[in-house]
């Protein structure tokens, strides 16, 4: 049995693939990763993923089936002289099959560290194994990533969590003892339904919900309890994680696609886990991005709605951004004003129409009488008069094209019956 001090989350951590839960994708039969571990045949491999979802114990039970040297590295405490430590056992008697080393957090190495390993992970002396919260394309060296295999893991279904958690209740009461023959079992299991909801995903967490709840209540665990040891069912979110600009994301494309549901989930995500300012910037950018010229005046209503959000601030601010986050998403969309912007910059960086024509210049020569080749056009009828405004390189460059909309297509049949043929 394992040491009774150490978290029950150790204590019951799975030794073998079919004891993980969840990862089916990754671990189930004739998947790729466990055709892998069960090669016994181990590649560099990098795992990604939310804490709590199975990446060390996945790692720790490769180990086991190699003959291999088993290093461990903490890369949120270690240091250079530590991954010199390591490289120096590949010569020891002991690493005769080579060293596998498992470096947690890796995303907190710096590159000069990351570099340190690439000849010993090229040459085979070091099999790696390394895990992080974040996505690797971005956080790990490109010639450690180059040479290793990638696989995600997901947040853990809350059907699998609750096995994990049916099987560390049983470790418990194993080791306590506590009387709970008069508990009704149901109260029990809807505990169990309880924890597995409302942990994110996160087994780690919610075996220690349960640990915690099980010696508070001296084995009589209930829901009550479990709500009151969790305290708030809001998802925690790192604002610099990718999982909060995977929430971001997912909240401005589902009310640029005008499904105003998804987008009211998205935004209860973003605020129960504390993000006011989030959601408010995004919502500014997408009366403009995605609403534009269909709907001008939303910038204005969105503004007001988000003014008053954070003047109102948590919890309040639910109720104007909700209503912002419907308004947008149920409004008519254009991105007419954004496409036309990104045409012409493209043509500002490819160096196009430096020389702006001479008749619409500010800083004209005094002798010259070149201001008189401008043609006011509040003096012609209509207020518009035919002249060229773009330089003569990009003369004829129509970059804005009226988008299918009740507002830019009234906008179009006023303009082509002012201007007619001549544009």
């Amino acid at each position: 049995m394992k040491n009774m001090a150490s978290p029950l989350a150790d204590r019951i951590r799975p030794q073998t693939i079919d004891d993980v839960v969840g990862q089916k994708q990754l671990l189930g039969k004739g998947k790729l990763l466990r055709n892998i571990i069960e090669s016994g045949n181990i590649p560099n491999m990098i795992f990604f993923g939310p804490p709590g979802t199975g990446k060390t114990t996945v790692a720790e039970i490769i180990a086991k089936n190699t003959n291999k040297l088993l290093t461990k590295l903490n890369a949120t405490n270690a240091s250079l002289s530590d991954i010199k430590d390591v490289i120096k056992q590949t010569d020891s008697i002991f690493a005769n099959e080579g060293i596998l080393l498992y470096i947690d957090e890796i995303q907190y190495f710096n590159k000069k560290q990351q570099q340190s390993l690439l000849e010993f992970i090229e040459d085979g002396r070091i099999t790696l194994i390394c895990s992080t919260t974040e996505n690797p394309y971005f956080a790990i060296y490109p010639a450690v990533l180059s040479r290793s295999g990638v696989f995600e893991f997901k947040p853990v279904q809350a059907k699998d969590i609750q096995k994990a958690l049916e099987r560390a209740l049983d470790i418990l009461d194993g080791e306590f003892k506590f009387n709970t023959d008069e508990q009704d079992s149901l109260q029990r299991n809807k505990a169990l339904e309880f924890i597995s909801k409302h942990t994110s995903g996160d087994v780690r967490r919610a075996i220690g919900t349960l640990e915690m709840c099980y010696h508070a209540s001296l084995g009589k665990i209930s829901p009550e309890i479990c709500r009151e040891s969790l305290q708030s069912c809001a998802m925690s979110l790192d604002k610099d994680s990718n999982e909060h600009y995977d929430l971001v994301s997912a909240f401005q494309k589902s009310i640029r696609g005008s499904d105003e549901n998804a987008a009211l989930f998205y935004l209860a995500r973003l605020l129960e886990a504390g993000d006011l300012i989030s959601p408010c910037r995004r919502l500014l950018v997408i009366a403009s991005e995605d609403i534009g010229l269909a709907y001008p005046q939303a910038q204005c209503v969105v503004k007001a709605c988000v003014d008053s959000a954070n003047m109102l601030g948590l919890p309040e601010a639910r109720l104007p951004l909700a209503m912002a986050v419907t308004f947008l998403a149920t409004l008519p969309k254009s991105n007419s004003a954004y496409e036309a912007y990104a045409l012409a910059a493209r043509d500002v960086n490819d160096g196009l129409g430096r020389n702006v024509p001479y008749y619409l210049r500010d800083s004209m020569q005094p002798e010259s009488n070149k201001n008189e080749d401008y043609k006011y056009p509040h003096c012609y009828e209509n207020h518009w008069i035919f002249q060229q405004y773009l330089p003569d390189d990009i003369k004829d460059r129509v970059y804005y094209k009226y988008g299918n909309n009740k507002q830019e297509k009234a906008a179009e049949e006023y303009w082509s019956r002012i201007k007619g043929n001549k544009k």
